[in-house]
């Protein structure tokens, strides 16, 4: 039977995740509790058939060193709507048999999730060359290295590719669950569910808001690395290339090069970073209007702000201010 043709409504539709030794107990737990028949929403109303699946019966142990007993053998997969692979210590030395199961899911028509890095399980499959997919942003750069024909997007919380879905990192499988069980059952039920595990029915963003954007590892007894200082001390100031350089005394081209070895970026690109890094930073710690934020960053006003938040965070300052604001009394 062909994923498509599966109904969640009438309790058809079966959900086989796949356990290996290594796995990520969370994002394991993850799929167990959304797709586990105790969410059953509403009183009698159908809900997925979850499968645990591994390639031998002996328990598989978690990274963290608890240990499971899968329900079924790989061979299960050939009746599943949904495969899951969660992710996992070592992802490159998931057994071959995995990767055959699940080539063999995806030719026969199951939809396919990963979740964090089980992209990298997928990719070993072979499943992933020319799609659009992403995984944790901490590993994104090195699933593009392994796997150069797959196109990864580290900044959004998940894709769906369709018969292919890969979710960012950790609570980032929450959304692609919460996603899923959207178009299975309606707005109306995922959100039913959402509010039972106190987590937002849908957030804003991608996980690029999430990382960290701190200065590049230089030398600090040159001029360069002085004059990147000076520049992340004025933000609020019109900074250009040329001042840039002359501050590290280099020509412009000779700056230019230096400052790609070093950072890997282009010092416009290294300066937007900064700034918004620099609003991220006022927006969680202050109460200052959002064009207040906008000129002590350098982004000049608050549509400015606005626009390249959307960009490269993929959220709107206001809310990224609710999601990251520190409250007093907040923690308990």
């Amino acid at each position: 039977m062909r994923a498509e043709t599966a109904n969640p409504a009438d309790g058809s539709h079966t959900v086989a995740v796949v356990a290996f030794d290594g796995l990520s107990m969370f994002e394991f737990a993850v799929a167990v509790e959304v797709f586990g028949p105790q969410h059953r929403i509403t009183a009698g109303e159908p809900w997925y058939r979850l499968l645990v699946c591994a390639a031998t019966p002996a328990p598989v142990t978690t990274g963290n060193g608890l240990r499971i007993e899968p329900t079924h053998r790989l061979e299960a997969l050939r009746g599943a709507d949904t495969v899951i692979v969660p992710p996992c210590d070592a992802p490159y030395e998931v057994a071959p048999e995995v990767l055959d199961a699940l080539r063999a899911a995806h030719r026969r028509g199951a939809r396919l999730v990963s979740l964090c890095t089980g992209t990298f399980v997928l990719a070993a499959a072979g499943l992933l060359d020319g799609r659009h997919v992403t995984t944790h942003w901490a590993d994104s750069a090195e699933l593009g290295r392994r796997y150069p024909a797959v196109e990864v997007d580290p900044d959004v919380l998940y894709v769906d590719g369709g018969d292919i879905l890969t979710s960012a990192g950790s609570a980032a499988s929450i959304d692609l669950c919460l996603h899923l069980v959207r178009a299975d059952h309606g707005a109306a039920i995922a959100t039913r569910l959402a509010r039972h595990l106190v987590v937002p029915p849908y957030r804003d963003g991608g996980q690029a808001q999430y990382i960290d954007t701190p200065l590049p590892a230089v030398d600090d007894t040159d001029l360069f690395a002085d004059a990147l200082a000076w520049a992340q001390e004025h933000l609020d100031q019109p900074v250009t290339v040329e001042e840039l350089a002359a501050r590290s005394a280099m020509s412009r081209r000779t700056f230019a090069r230096r400052f790609r070895a070093s950072t890997g970026t282009t010092p416009y690109r290294w300066l937007l970073q900064q700034r918004i890094h620099r609003a991220q930073h006022l927006l969680e710690t202050t109460d200052l209007p959002v064009d207040a934020v906008a000129a002590r960053s350098g982004l000049v006003n608050a549509g400015n702000l606005r626009k390249h938040f959307a960009r490269l965070l993929r959220t709107a300052p206001q809310s990224y201010r609710h999601t990251f604001r520190a409250r007093a009394g907040s923690v308990s």
